[in-house]
């Protein structure tokens, strides 16, 4: 389970990560671009979009998401507003820290500025 100060530390120990979410809600981008945020879940048909913080929805390839959810239903999942999108729903009670680290990073890789993951390859 990872609660979500854990989020938050996993998230912005990648580069150049910054937070900026509204009261309750997590968001986290590079260069601009999101690469994790609170998923915003409909209650009812045509009603309001309400944050759910227990689910993470985290950028990744199309593939890596069908992959995913495949793989691991209870920790993994898509709804209508994010099919087709490239990011995947997680459950945080059902995820340990470094497997989201590991999500989170190719998140991070697929979003940020291609001279930024030039320079930390670099570094590596």
């Amino acid at each position: 389970m990872v609660e979500v100060d854990t989020v938050r530390r996993l998230a912005l120990s990648l580069p150049e990560v910054v937070e900026g979410g509204e009261a309750g809600r997590l968001a986290f981008s590079v260069g601009g671009k999101g690469i994790a945020w609170t998923y915003l879940a409909r209650a009812k048909p045509k009603g309001p979009r309400l944050p759910r913080p227990e689910v993470l929805a985290v950028r990744c390839p199309l593939d890596t998401k069908e992959m995913l959810i495949e793989a691991a239903p209870e920790r993994f999942f898509d709804d209508d507003h994010y099919r087709g999108y490239p990011a995947v729903l997680v459950r945080l009670e059902a995820i340990e820290a470094d497997e989201l680290l590991s999500l989170l990073s190719g998140g991070w890789r697929a979003t940020a500025p291609r001279a930024l993951v030039k320079r930390v390859d670099g570094l590596a």
